[in-house]
């Protein structure tokens, strides 16, 4: 079974840390279930190990910390629905690419519940949305923007962190780092696309999409933190 944890407020950076690596370990143990853990953050920048220190480029405006987690530098703050996927893959087969693949897909289904087209850009990480609403490029491509985030790590074959989709961020919070190392391309949110989706909505999709994906994860009752 998965247990699905709700947060009721912001969790700080540090606690959510504490908090994945005490039920990581369990799990890895066989004494605690996978679980899924959403929430948000107070506002935060975080550095994963591919991080690039020119790509913070407002360093004092929120706290940054070290994720240990794949990738380079991410924004999380409120109106950001975080899910922390503490998945045990030594039952559902070790093959990180796979995973990596499903978070994709889980992702892409939970959007295409509000008629979003999440799509996935060969070099770049993340899930991301075309803008016909907006201004072609220099060279005429048409804007793409970053919608979700993902990343993980694995630690006796269990998994932690997970993904990150904008329902209703402060976006101009995203000016303070290159997200993900990229300059060329934008941030947006479920909200900044006219869509009046709530925090709620994307739960209850996020919910629904991963049996689909992820299979054998009838979930237990979901409890608040």
């Amino acid at each position: 079974m998965v247990e699905w944890i709700h947060a009721e407020a912001p969790v700080p950076y540090d606690e959510a840390l504490a908090f994945m690596e005490a039920r990581v370990a369990a799990i890895a143990a066989g004494e605690a279930d996978e679980a899924i853990w959403l929430l948000e953050h107070p506002p935060l920048y975080t550095a994963g190990t591919s991080a690039k220190p020119e790509d913070l480029t407002d360093p004092g405006r929120f706290p940054v910390y070290e994720a240990g987690r794949g990738g380079q530098y991410t924004y999380h703050g409120p109106g950001q629905r975080v899910a922390y996927v503490m998945l045990d893959l030594n039952k559902r087969g070790r093959d990180v690419r796979r995973f990596v693949c499903n978070l994709e897909k889980w992702v892409i289904a939970a959007l295409a519940e509000f008629n979003v087209t999440g799509e996935i850009r060969e070099g770049r990480v993340g899930v991301w949305v075309t803008r016909p609403d907006k201004p072609r490029g220099p060279d005429g491509a048409q804007r793409e923007d970053k919608i979700a985030a993902i990343g993980v790590k694995l630690r006796r074959w269990v998994s932690f962190h997970g993904i990150s989709i904008n329902v209703e961020p402060d976006l101009s919070h995203f000016t303070g780092i290159v997200p993900c190392g990229i300059r060329e391309h934008g941030v947006t949110s479920l909200v900044d696309m006219g869509l009046p989706v709530t925090m709620a909505d994307l739960d209850n999709a996020l919910i629904h999409e991963f049996e689909c994906i992820f299979g054998n994860s009838e979930p237990k009752v979901a409890k608040a933190t």
